[in-house]
């Protein structure tokens, strides 16, 4: 509003009349003698402020109007600029703005920045004198309340202190002669009397507070016995042990170590003789755990491990024998602890499944020698080539099948024949109920075929012979026979308890009358199973599917195996997704004697591992991974704890041997255990075939690395490696070779071997040339003239000078001359000069003996 305004203008704009505004006025102190006279904004501010006051506002609100104000001016200028020139020249449109902030107080004065400022610092002291009020009120309410709490604590004391007492008293005045006899624990003075009066009430006491704890300290009293005062069941020695450790202010001067009086009076008192403890100890114990259970410390089980020519760490595992030992060597008593709670429990729930027994298919097992006709027999059994899905036509798994003959249900275990499987064999004969030996009639009795027959015989299974190729011109079954007997393997028709079949596979000739003796040999047998219940079985071999994930083929022993049963096989658990036969076709359960795969175990186990179905998961659970750390305490054991005889022996047998590392994967459990004997088998005194990793399944990128970091060959047996393993391969250059049968894995190793062995650098003498006479000549200095007496002299090879047997120089043949001619050879017999290059002492009677150098390849 300009300051041109007038009382009338004013009025119409509060809408006031102009006499009653005019009152106003005059009440706030300014006289107008008409509506006409102007009213400045001093005089307007000056009026509101007194209307405010009157209607009943604060002195705040009406300071808020006196308040400076806050003016903001806004300023734009706009002008045109050119930029660049000729064709390019643009007009650009440039806006300058400003912006101005004014401060003014209540007459419209501007305010200066120490006003300002001033004002700031008004309302922050204000600001912060109200936050001390605050904190000194809240502080003054925490002050009544621990007030209160420390009350109600000291009135619980001294409550308990006088019911204790009174116990007291009452407990003297019932046995008063002997409380008066009696003396205090720890001194030599007499409990008090039971007539002795009470200690003085809480009114009269001298209080003590230590930390948050009320106490009352009689005449008598120290600061040291002032916490347990009131505990009269405890002696003054007890007091002062107990009160030396009590929480409290301290108190200035250094207090005296009291002492422990109740460790030489009545309390705890020194073993007179050594004190033995019973050790519970398993089948294996880390040497910390074994010290913490003697009471001592761990540095004392490692020295007494050393004396007794152990080296180990407090960190590594012992055997249980190791530990019993040193146990009784430290003069304690070692009992074997009973780690075996889920295996006992594992137990119990199988014998509760047992029930009524009923006969069962008979488990037969086809062994021999190698391309003697074993999956041959088989094929024409089932009706199916199952020789033609195998490498080479060898058998390379176990293979389980079982066959609906007219004799009845019979199962079939096929086992590889090469030598390499032997334990891939003695699996088999463990499994099985009956053996068929099958031997080709016109190959005879072979070294696989004997290990077949030792396997049986260790097994105690019966034995029947199937005499194969019967169809072939040179069969001689007879022979086979004959050769049997060395054996001890008698044909029933020679007086002994052998059955034998003549047969042929390719034509099916006696392969029914074999079927017979089977179903023969079964009955005799009298095979007989649990057909109901959980079940049991042996797996009889493993493999690591992509799509499918570990796949386990189990022969049910006993009892039941249904889809969803949990189970626990070796080290693996799992519940069983899926059930298929050995034709791929998925089935709901298997039976006594029957083989199936199995599906959902959580890992892959090992070929010959037990499997068993449980009630739960977490049973299966328990056992397996109980499993898994015995036979990781075990693999402990067998790396650590070295003794001092074997690592000197170790040490002087690493001298000069070389190792070659490899990698070993395969596509099932059994190859790879195969692959692992046989490589490992190939070790010799000059080198060491070392199997630093092993599998199931394709060859990955962490087993790349594994070989590249050890400098290690991959094997593949039936696998391959993928995308990213083939990447490290062949950035890091890793030797990878692939195999589909095992004659060819062992070949290489030993070529790869043999390399690694490096050569043999040797000397041999081809000739020697006696020294005749010796020729001066201008060009070649000393020439010698020489006879060869032994051998042949060439141009170019090494010599050596003898003198008396002895050598005094080695050097190189510069010249070699027949007459005035150079030759490349001389032989003997023949005479020559000959120029040694760099040496001429040569002395008649010398012997110049040339040689070369030959590198021999070191071989297994």
């Amino acid at each position: 509003m300009s300051q041109q305004t007038t009382i009338r203008k004013l009025a119409e704009l509060v809408n006031t009349p102009v006499e009653k505004l005019l009152e106003q006025l005059a009440e706030a102190g300014m006289k107008f003698s008409g509506p006409d006279q102007v009213v400045t904004s001093i005089e307007k501010v000056k009026l509101l402020g007194f209307l405010k006051r009157a209607h009943g506002k604060s002195e705040a609100a009406a300071a808020e109007v006196d308040a400076p104000k806050k003016i903001t001016l806004n300023r734009s200028r706009k002008q045109e600029i050119t930029v660049g020139g000729g064709k390019a020249k643009q007009t650009v449109d440039v806006v300058v703005r400003k912006k101005v902030t004014l401060l003014r107080d209540a007459s419209g004065a501007p305010i200066s920045e120490d006003d300002e400022r001033a004002e700031i610092l008004r309302r922050l002291e204000e600001s912060r004198q109200r936050n001390l009020d605050e904190q000194q009120r809240l502080a003054e309410s925490d002050r009544r309340r621990a007030e209160e709490i420390e009350r109600a604590r000291q009135e619980a004391a001294e409550a308990e202190r006088a019911r204790l007492e009174a116990e007291a008293a009452a407990k003297a005045a019932a046995e008063p002669e002997v409380e008066a006899r009696k003396p205090a624990h720890g001194h030599g003075r007499p409990a008090p009397r039971a007539a002795e009066p009470a200690r003085a009430p809480a009114h009269d006491a001298k209080h003590k507070t230590r930390g948050s704890h009320a106490m009352v300290a009689g005449p008598e009293d120290d600061d040291r016995t002032s916490r347990f005062a009131g505990q009269m069941h405890l002696s003054a020695a007890d007091r002062a042990r107990r009160g030396a450790g009590g929480r409290g202010k301290p108190s200035g001067k250094p207090q005296r170590r009291q002492l422990d009086q109740s460790r030489t009076g009545s309390g705890f008192q020194r073993p007179t003789a050594p004190v033995k403890r019973e050790v519970a100890i398993g089948e294996t114990i880390t040497v910390a755990d074994l010290a913490q259970k003697l009471a001592l410390k761990g540095g004392d089980v490692v020295k007494a491990l050393f004396k007794m020519g152990v080296m180990a760490t407090i960190n590594q595992t012992i055997d249980h024998d190791t530990a019993v030992l040193v146990t009784e060597e430290l003069g304690h008593t070692a009992v074997r602890a009973s780690e075996n709670s889920a295996e006992e429990l594992l137990i119990a729930h199988v014998e509760e499944a047992q029930g009524e027994k009923v006969a069962r298919p008979p488990v037969v097992t086809i062994m021999g020698h190698v391309d003697h006709g074993k999956t041959s027999l088989l094929d024409y059994i089932r009706r199916t080539k199952v020789a033609s899905g195998e490498a080479g036509g060898i058998t390379q798994h176990i293979g389980a099948y079982h066959v609906e003959t007219p004799k009845g249900v019979i199962s079939f275990l096929d086992t590889p024949g090469h030598a390499a499987f032997s334990a891939m064999r003695a699996r088999g004969a463990k499994l099985t109920d009956i053996v068929v030996l099958v031997v080709a009639a016109d190959d005879g009795v072979m070294p696989q075929t004997a290990e077949a027959i030792q396997h049986a015989k260790a097994a105690g299974v019966p034995l029947v012979v199937a005499i194969n190729k019967i169809d072939k011109s040179d069969a001689d079954p007879s022979r086979v026979k004959n050769e049997l007997l060395a054996h001890d393997v008698v044909a029933e028709e020679f007086g002994g308890d052998t059955q034998m079949v003549e047969l042929s596979a390719k034509t099916g000739q006696g392969v029914d009358e074999l079927l017979e003796s089977l179903g023969l040999q079964a009955e005799v047998l009298e095979l007989r199973a649990v057909p109901t219940g959980r079940a049991t079985g042996v797996v009889i071999e493993s493999s690591l599917d992509r799509g499918r994930g570990p796949v386990a083929t189990v022969l049910v022993q006993s009892g039941q195996l249904e889809k969803g049963d949990y189970v626990v096989c070796g080290v693996q658990y799992g519940r069983v997704r899926a059930l298929f036969d050995e034709n791929g076709q998925q089935v709901q359960s298997a039976g006594p004697s029957i083989p199936v795969q199995v599906l959902g175990l959580s890992g892959v186990p090992d070929a010959g591992d037990d499997l068993v179905v449980v009630e739960d998961e977490r049973l299966a659970k328990d056992v397996a991974q109980q499993r898994d750390a015995k036979r990781r305490e075990s693999r402990l054991v067998a790396q650590g704890g070295n003794r001092m005889e074997d690592i000197l022996a170790q040490m002087g047998e690493g001298a000069g041997q070389l190792t070659l590392n490899l990698v070993v994967k395969a596509d099932v459990q059994g190859s790879v255990q195969a692959l692992r004997d046989a490589l490992t088998g190939l070790s010799n005194d000059q080198i060491r075939i070392n199997v630093i990793g092993s599998g199931v399944g394709g060859i990955t990128e962490s087993d790349a690395q594994l070989a590249a970091t050890s400098k290690a060959t991959i094997i593949g047996f039936n696998v391959r490696a993928d995308a990213t393993a083939r990447k490290v391969i062949e950035n890091q250059g890793v030797d990878l070779r692939y195999f589909s049968i095992i004659y060819d894995v062992i070949d290489q190793v030993k070529q790869i071997a043999s390399g690694v062995l490096g050569v043999e650098i040797r000397e041999e003498i081809i000739g020697t040339a006696e020294v005749r006479d010796v020729f001066r000549s201008s060009k070649f200095g000393a020439v010698a003239g020489c006879m060869v007496v032994e051998g042949v002299i060439r141009r170019g090879k090494p010599i050596r000078v003898l003198r008396q047997q002895t050598v005094i120089f080695e050097g190189e043949l510069e010249s070699l001359r027949r007459f005035k001619e150079n030759v490349d050879e001389v032989r003997n017999g023949t005479e020559c000069g000959i120029g040694v290059k760099a040496y001429n002492d040569v002395k008649a009677g010398d012997q110049i003996e040339c040689f070369e150098r030959i590198e021999v390849q070191r071989t297994l």
